[in-house]
């Protein structure tokens, strides 16, 4: 009988667990939508444009390693960021190094 009694508990600690997740990813997509303002100035927008291409730089939201790779003049971010096992799996937060390429 304790058996069933742990195995019910640990169903419901489950369950609890999953069914907050799910609120805060709901909660974090509602977020998305409603920010911004509308001024043309958020993240998707002039900001992501205007940031600077260090040698240290952190992936944004919406960009990806070719959009990256074409602003900051590198075209081998792959080659020099092994961590980077697939480059179709790249996410905000991510930190990767930059050598711009003198094209001129």
């Amino acid at each position: 009988m304790k058996t069933s009694r742990s195995s019910t508990k640990g169903d419901s600690a489950s369950w609890f667990c999953g069914a907050v997740l799910l609120g805060l990813i709901l909660l974090g997509c509602i977020r998305e939508r409603s920010g911004g303002g509308g001024d043309g100035d958020d993240i998707r927008g002039k900001k992501l444009l205007e940031r600077p291409c260090d040698e240290i730089y952190v992936v944004g939201e919406g960009e990806t390693l070719h959009s990256i790779s074409h602003k900051c003049s590198d075209p081998f971010i792959v080659e020099q960021n092994p961590h980077i096992h697939d480059p179709d799996d790249v996410f905000p937060g991510l930190v990767i190094k930059i050598t711009p390429t003198n094209l001129h």
